[in-house]
């Protein structure tokens, strides 16, 4: 088990909430154990990958163009096998 850096008690307040001091991150993962131990893993949220409007938009064209049958020649990719 690693060193501790920190140690202190905690008492849940009213609404059943702990408070923790001079937390490095806002956000955690919680593992309550079955004999009661609470494991807490720091996670920092991002904004998830997404695809602009105008991405979408030219996709669609695409897809419009190759239901269509404008579509280019075959694009000869032997060049890049291995």
């Amino acid at each position: 088990m690693p060193n501790a850096v920190r140690e202190y008690d905690a008492k849940l307040d009213s609404k059943r909430r702990l408070t923790l001091r001079s937390t490095y991150f806002e956000y955690y993962h919680v593992l309550e154990m079955e004999d009661g131990r609470i494991l807490l893993e720091p996670r920092e949220l991002t904004v998830p990958f997404q695809v602009s409007a105008n991405t979408l938009s030219m996709m669609d064209a695409a897809m419009k163009n190759m239901k269509a049958g404008k579509v280019s020649a075959p694009v000869d990719l032997s060049d890049f096998e291995g």
